[in-house]
């Protein structure tokens, strides 16, 4: 294999496309076009000599060749990723490429947070994924990002986690419904009521779930959307109640056809982490908005709408 003239970038391409088994997938995580990763497999195989992977139907296969080679890359990958982070932090740079995935809901407030971040270090280019809590925690397995925004971090995953501050839960209703005007309503009657909620496997979805039947309440789910925006308005319209963070209604002052119901055993106390895979050794870029994250806890409270900020380091191991 003397002489080749492989380079890291088709390492790096060819890696994921062998790991996630899709040259798309790949080109999301990689943050570049799919014609780029096929072209820099296809000019890696023509170094090599040999095909590394092939289609057979609609699935991707390694060959014999892309095995062995995968095998070597990986830990050269991994090699050179610690040197890379070395080299950084010798440096003590302040530059460079920042990558998160946040879920839906937490793009009512990140962006201010990363506002305020930039401004501190304009050198940091930033890349922010929004998703739903299934396709954020998928890329947490993968290890596609640098960082992770989220509610409850996931059990079941070697991981770790640092608690930011309260994401609180309300129940929301139009201006005009009969229940506006009363006080200390009984969480009971929430069982007698439809609600509109986000889809199976949201956070959000997942922890009211979770009060109600702790309670031994049924929980009558009238309709389903995967957009909080779509979830207000359809509250605003009569179709049902709701209950959503507090962080993604505050900053909507201006939306008087939603209120917050005084209703009993709420709000539902949650909290926002930042999450990232056990053992990962964080690059000087998160690890510097690792930092900022922690000393500006009442900044991020004040944007997302919580009561007060809390923090509180975790460590969630297999099992």
């Amino acid at each position: 294999m003397s002489g080749m003239r492989i380079t890291l970038g088709q390492l790096k391409a060819f890696e994921a496309v062998a790991r996630l088994g899709s040259f798309s997938r790949a080109a999301e995580e990689l943050h570049v076009t799919q014609p780029a990763v096929s072209k820099k497999v296809r000019l890696l195989q023509e170094e090599v000599g040999l095909t590394v992977v092939e289609h057979v139907g609609k699935r991707l296969y390694l060959t014999a060749a892309g095995r062995e080679l995968l095998t070597t890359c990986g830990d050269w990958l991994e090699t050179w990723s610690r040197f890379e982070q070395s080299i950084a932090d010798l440096k003590g740079l302040k530059k460079g490429r920042l990558g998160l995935a946040v879920v839906t809901t937490g793009k009512y407030f990140m962006p201010r947070v990363l506002g305020s971040f930039c401004d501190l270090y304009p050198g940091i280019d930033i890349s922010m994924q929004v998703l739903n809590r299934d396709r954020l925690v998928e890329r947490l397995t993968r290890n596609s990002d640098d960082l992770y925004i989220m509610g409850a971090p996931p059990d079941g995953l070697e991981i770790e986690s640092e608690r930011l501050m309260e994401n609180p839960l309300v129940v929301l209703a139009p201006a005009l419904h009969p229940w506006t005007n009363r006080r200390c309503i009984p969480f009971a009657e929430l069982a007698d009521v439809a609600f509109v909620m986000r889809e199976q496997g949201s956070g959000t979805r997942m922890a009211v779930e979770r009060e109600f039947q702790e309670r031994g309440l049924p929980l009558r789910v009238k309709l389903e959307l995967g957009s909080n925006e779509a979830i207000k308005q359809a509250v605003a319209g009569g179709l049902g109640l709701s209950i959503l963070s507090r962080s993604m209604v505050r900053l909507d002052t201006t939306e008087p056809e939603l209120v917050e119901l005084d209703v009993q055993g709420f709000p539902i106390r949650r909290y926002w982490y930042v999450v990232w895979p056990g053992g990962k050794q964080l690059s000087v870029v998160a690890r510097t908005f690792l930092i900022f994250l922690r000393e500006n806890a009442g900044l991020l409270a004040g944007f997302a709408g919580s009561p007060r900020p809390a923090t509180e380091t975790t460590a969630n191991p297999v099992g």
